[in-house]
């Protein structure tokens, strides 16, 4: 019998808005719809997909960039919603979903995991200015992808949580000197370079130096800024940088980019 392990697609990754999408023999799940509805729609067809097969939505976190689109997709397609529990108090209390009918609501604690068909998923938490965020590691057949984006540093048990899967989604959201020189106030400079912002294309490098292992192949670089990055510096960042580690970049594993608004292609992992 072969390890069937899972498919997956970034369907978008940047400040404008966040979705990835993974389908398994048995579920096909959205981690975030920080998009419209009509634009994840017209995102999972891309690559052949449509939202009326999704079982469930796993969020990250509330900011509007990772749940733009989640209320109006559970509405429409009946779709169960999971995060944790201050997640969903600030969800709640600030009305950002809408309408959800009580059942479709579930806890997803920070640091389970829990077991969706034939995929295990582990929570784990991050830096970040949010009420309780809380990225990924799917695990399925002996194979694993770790989504990382949104947090301001990786802390050793965080690095620990993630090492050698064979497929990553990491941030690389800035370059400090572009950030540093650009048209932000001081305050929100502040607050992405702080421990509870975003992993620079340096950060998000260092974070691969210290997790990437054997039977990694994939990394994909996620959550770039449209203001204060540029694809080609961040994909070079990454490659000279784990190169100088000595890593084999292009020959063990290779570095791919992300889009905003054009889905990854649907890829086995």
């Amino acid at each position: 019998m072969t390890n069937e392990g899972f498919k997956y697609s970034i369907l978008a990754s940047g400040s404008s808005g966040n979705s990835f999408y993974l389908e398994t023999p048995k579920k096909k799940l959205l981690i975030d719809a920080g998009l419209s509805a009509k634009k994840i729609t017209h995102l999972m067809a891309e690559i052949g997909c449509s939202p009326k097969e999704l079982d469930a939505i796993l969020v990250t976190h509330e900011h509007k960039d990772h749940i733009h689109g989640v209320g109006v997709l559970a509405r429409k397609y009946d779709l169960d919603i999971y995060a944790n529990e201050k997640t969903w108090q600030t969800m709640d209390e600030h009305n950002m979903l809408g309408k959800i009918a009580t059942e479709q609501k579930h806890i997803f604690e920070r640091g389970k995991v829990l077991t969706f068909g034939d995929i295990d998923i582990e929570s784990f938490g991050v830096s970040h200015d949010a009420a309780d965020p809380q990225f990924y590691r799917f695990m399925k057949d002996d194979k694993s992808f770790v989504m990382l984006t949104d947090t301001g540093y990786v802390s050793d048990r965080m690095a620990g949580l993630i090492e050698n899967a064979d497929g990553y989604l990491i941030e690389s959201n800035h370059d400090i000197e572009i950030l540093r020189s650009g048209i932000y106030p001081w305050s929100l400079k502040q607050r992405i370079l702080s421990d509870k912002g975003h992993l620079s294309n340096d950060d998000g490098s260092e974070t691969m130096i210290r997790t990437i292992g054997s039977r990694t192949k994939k990394i994909y670089l996620g959550h770039l800024s449209k203001e204060n990055n540029i694809k080609e510096l961040a994909h070079m960042t990454m490659e000279n940088k784990l190169s100088r580690a000595d890593f084999g970049v292009g020959k063990d594993f290779k570095v791919y980019d992300t889009s905003p608004d054009t889905a990854t292609p649907l890829t086995n992992i």
